[in-house]
């Protein structure tokens, strides 16, 4: 593997043995003596679901642990899963999903966790009441024209619709408020509601469009709900697979969400899904600058150490760690409701921008060294980097039979003599236009023409 004009030799060792196990790497400062030597890579342990559905509250946690139990494997973890939920929902008024939950144990958790026939009869009855006193109420309000007691009539509305699991309703209720709002507080709210519902139905579109129409009133907006406001955004570009905006938009999220957005999303969430989507999608330098160096995104990754080391491993090019971390995340973030969909796409595109940033330095590299830092085979890394080499990410060519690739560099003596040429052109045309401005000023050519006229 040989360096560009001359590569340290240290970077290039560090580089060709990377992946190696019991292989010092090059200390971050001069002064440093740490060493990572053997440094033990924190384990891809079984989800804990209690401490992870305590990060959440309201209709999202149910639906984390649902989806949790219908995508796992282990019959241990599902029926944990399935028990919380169902506990969760005897303290709230949805029946509908009460009933599926107890389809979906199966009498697999005793006769405690079978249907209650007389919970759901009496929750059914008092949702009629509610919802006939609500609508008494509403017609009333309408009838004395009052904009907030109508405004607050459909928002009672939206609430009761939300707990009993109408969604759909619940929008509509929401999004009625808009023509009974009277000052920028209540927009913000409506908008927030809308966001909510429109989440947990996966119509992300309308979450851009509300998130659009409460950044409209800037005024209104206070440091949390900012931060719930790029969260929704995040969260909307990450489903439409716009990796790069989705990590702006993560990334900006101030310290003042702390665990306010639970119905929605935990500060962990942040710290994941903006790490992984800001190492698929940025470049060595915006890595450096809007995810290391950032101070408040600091705070979220020092909530999943796990994340936190995978991004400085690779932005020190330390591959083969950095894989590790991603390889015992996975199972996990396969049990996400919002990433899973992309974990295999990310993955790629983070293992894509590995090798690239590996190739970079180096005029020639042994495919057998870095395939040990890719822990892969040297066929498969072949493949690879023929991919990469086709989408023209990588310029290089490769010898198969001696398994070296090589890079392909502009012709610099070439280059240099065609800068010098334009510059030269640009300066006689320069001298010209000058000489042209000399003699008509000499010539009193403008004050001439002016006089005719």
């Amino acid at each position: 593997m040989d360096g560009e004009d001359g590569a340290p030799k240290s970077l290039m060792e560090e580089m060709y043995a990377n992946g190696i196990e019991g292989v010092d790497d090059a200390p971050s400062s001069s002064t440093s003596t740490t060493i990572r030597k053997n440094r033990p890579i924190i384990s891809g342990e079984q989800l804990d679901i209690e401490a992870y559905a305590a990060l959440y509250s309201g209709r999202t946690k149910i639906m984390r642990l649902i989806f949790l139990a219908d995508h796992c494997d282990n019959s241990g973890m599902q029926l944990e899963a399935l028990r919380m939920a169902y506990d969760e929902l005897k303290k709230g008024e949805n029946t509908q999903l009460f009933r599926e939950v107890v389809q979906k144990i199966d009498g697999r958790l005793g006769p405690n966790y079978s249907t209650d026939a007389t919970w759901c009869a009496m929750v059914d009855r008092k949702a009629d009441q509610r919802k006939d006193k609500l609508e008494s109420e509403l017609n009333a309000y309408r009838t004395n024209l009052i904009k907030e007691s109508i405004r607050m009539g459909y928002n009672d509305f939206g609430d009761f619709y939300y707990a009993h699991g109408a969604l759909g309703d619940a929008f509509k209720s929401y999004v009625r408020t808009r023509d009974y709002c009277t000052t920028s507080k209540h927009i913000i709210q409506m908008c927030l509601s809308a966001i909510l519902v429109s989440i947990e139905m996966g119509q992300f579109a309308h979450v851009t469009s509300y998130v659009s129409k409460a950044e409209q009133t800037p005024e209104a907006l206070d440091p949390p709900s900012i931060a719930k406001l790029r969260c929704a955004a995040g969260l909307a570009h990450l489903e439409a697979k716009k990796y790069k905006l989705a990590a702006r938009k993560f990334l900006e999220v101030g310290p003042e969400l702390g665990n306010s957005y639970s119905e929605v999303i935990a500060p962990q969430d942040v710290a994941t899904y903006g790490g992984l989507c800001a190492l698929a999608s940025f470049d060595r330098t915006e890595l450096k600058n809007k995810v290391i160096d950032n101070i408040n995104f600091r705070n979220f990754l020092e909530l999943v150490p796990e994340v936190r080391e995978l991004i400085n491993d690779f932005y020190s090019s330390h591959y083969a760690s950095c894989l590790e971390y991603l390889g015992n995340l996975k199972s996990n973030l396969m049990l996400d409701i919002h990433i899973h969909d992309h974990v295999e796409t990310l993955y790629d595109q983070i293992r894509s921008r590995a090798l690239i940033q590996y190739t970079h330095p180096f005029v020639s590299v042994d495919m057998r060294m870095m395939a040990d830092a890719f822990k892969t085979s040297v066929a498969g890394l072949e493949k690879e980097l023929e991919s990469l080499i086709t989408d023209n990410q990588i310029q290089a060519r490769i010898d198969s039979h001696n398994k070296i690739l090589y890079a392909r560099h502009a012709d610099q003596r070439n280059a240099t003599f065609q800068r010098v040429l334009q510059t030269g052109n640009e300066f006689d045309w320069d001298v010209r236009a000058m000489l042209l401005r000399a003699n008509l000023l000499k010539h009193e050519y403008n004050l001439r023409a002016s006089r005719k006229i």
